[in-house]
This record gives structure tokens, sequence and C-alpha cells, in this order.
């Protein structure tokens, strides 16, 4: 029970600042407007300083050769995924399935799984850069794929963005495995590495205080509540997802830190930029808000939950 009170208080954690976010934008201390500035400096320098500086100082890829098939397994979990999506589709009303879909298809892959991590193993944990490798092409993949779900004339103008390829996070973390590849990181100069380590760990109590102050304007644009249609979306991605990608991991068998990471994906509720995606091509925005409202609630449960049955097949200790 060790492990469900662990992950437990990782998610309370998140609620916690998440809570402060909300609370600082619905009081109006700061302006709704801050939002906007928060979330282009946490994904463009803040996060990507925080993975440069742990791949810098933690990967080792003599102590892990097979690190390149780690975006292999990502490919792999990402295809089951799309499948079980477009089967859960099937099940909702016609009218919701591109807002149901982009919900069930795109987890938190980084911020969520990083609390937990660090709540589990220890902030110098080699998973956090794992975790970093295997979600390397995720950004790619959600900011050029998202408006496929939609049929709108503002879906149509969203086509391949060479942009969106090339992002900072790619960059980034391509450059420092390279330069560990190479053996060449002391002669990164130490004030580079003290100006990303400084940097990079504001990008977690930012996305936290981000996430809460979305929250809370997208509580304000919730609409009519689709009670059926919640409570089908939080058995599908809490529960179902999860479940199936246990019964191939214990059928595959992958090393441990693989198994755990991708699991930990799979369990993880819908990245929180859905509700803007959603808007941008043209859908619903309320309906995904529900959506991800109601699974980082039940999250709080449901991950725990599903760690501790995790636990059974593959020993975390």
């Amino acid at each position: 029970m060790i492990v469900f009170f662990k992950v437990f208080e990782s998610i309370v954690i998140l609620f916690g600042i998440g809570i402060i976010g909300f609370t600082i934008i619905s009081r109006k201390i700061v302006p709704i407007k801050i939002l906007d500035v928060l979330s282009p400096l946490i994904l463009d320098i803040a996060l990507p300083c925080l993975i440069f500086t742990n791949i810098i100082y933690r990967f080792e890829p003599q102590n892990f050769p097979a690190w390149w098939t780690l975006p292999l397994w990502w490919i792999g979990f990402t295809v089951v995924t799309i499948l079980l999506t477009f089967i859960g589709m099937v099940l909702i009303k016609k009218k919701y399935r591109p807002e149901f879909g982009i919900s069930l298809l795109y987890p938190n892959a980084i911020f969520v799984p990083m609390v937990i991590i660090q709540n589990l193993f220890g902030d110098n944990s080699s998973l956090l850069v794992e975790l970093f490798i295997i979600t390397l092409i995720f950004p790619v993949f959600m900011f050029n794929t998202y408006h496929l779900f939609f049929h709108t004339k503002e879906s149509s103008k969203n086509k391949f963005n060479w942009s969106k390829f090339f992002n900072p996070i790619l960059i980034v973390t391509v450059l420092a495995i390279a330069i560990r590849l190479l053996g060449v990181s002391e002669s990164v100069p130490n004030a580079v590495l003290s100006i990303t380590k400084i940097l990079g760990n504001t990008a977690l109590p930012l996305i936290l205080l981000l996430i809460g102050g979305n929250v809370y304007v997208d509580f304000q644009k919730r609409g009519k509540i689709q009670l059926n249609s919640i409570l089908l979306f939080v058995a599908l991605k809490n529960f179902l997802f999860p479940g199936v990608v246990l019964l191939l991991l214990i059928i595959i068998k992958p090393a441990f830190s693989t198994a755990f990471l991708i699991f930990l994906l799979s369990v993880v509720p819908p990245i929180t930029a859905v509700p803007i995606l959603t808007n941008k091509a043209g859908g619903d925005a309320s309906l995904t808000n529900q959506f991800l409202i109601s699974s980082f609630l039940v999250s709080v449960i449901s991950i725990p939950i599903g760690m501790l049955v995790f636990e059974n097949f593959f020993s975390l200790n």
C-alpha cells in the first residue's frame, strides 16, 4: 500500500498547486491574460531547460544501451491508444465524437508523470530522463494530428507545420542526447547548466499554476453537463485504457522502466491543452473541459489503484 499512498500524495500535490492557480485567477490576484504569457514561457523556455539539464546530468547511455528503443515503444503505445480511441468513439453519440476522441487520445504525457516519478523514485531518478526520451515526438504528433478529429473550416486550415515539428522541446532533447553520446558534456559551461537548472526548476510549479488557472477559465465555460458522456469517458480513459495496456505489458514483458512509463502514460488524464486545441479546430471546448476536469478528479483514485495493480506484476522496488 506504500505505492498507493505515494501516488495518491503525488496527485494531491498536483491538485494543491492547481487549486492555488485556480484561486489566483478566480480572485483576480493576477489578470487572466497572464495565462497567455505563461504557456509559451513554459513550453518554449522552462520545460526545454528542465529536459536539457536532466539529460546532461543523468543520461548514461552506456548503462542503458537500448535507450533509442523508447520512442519506438511510444509509437506502439500510440497505435494501441488510437485503436482504443476509435472503438470508444463508436460508443458515443455521433455529435460528441470529435471532442470525445481528441480527449481520449492525448494523455498528459509529461507533467503528471514527472510528479509521480519524483515522489516514487526521487528527484534524481533516471526515469525522468527516460520519460523525456519516450515522449520525444509526442508534441509533434499531437500538434499535427489533433485537427483530424474535426471537419470544420477552422480544422481545414490546420496542416502539417514544420515549425511544430522542430519545436524547442524536440531540439533541446536531441541536442542534449547528442552531447552525452559524443561524450562532450563536460565542455558545457557550468554557468549554462546553472541557468538551465534554475529556469527548469520553474517549469513544474508554473505549469500547475497554469493548469489551475485554465481550469477556472474552463469551468466558467463548462456549458450543460453531459453526465452520461462524462461517465463513459471516465470509464474508458481512467480504467479501460490502463487495463488493456497493462494486459499487453504482462504479455510482452518489457524491462521494468519501459513497462512503468508506458503504463503511466496510459493511466494519466488528458493533456490540459485539449480544450485549447478543440477551440482552435472549431469544436465544442466546453465538452472537452468536462471530460478533462472529470478525468482529473477521478484520477485521484484511479491512478493510485492502477499503480497498485501494476506493482503486482512489475515490482517497483
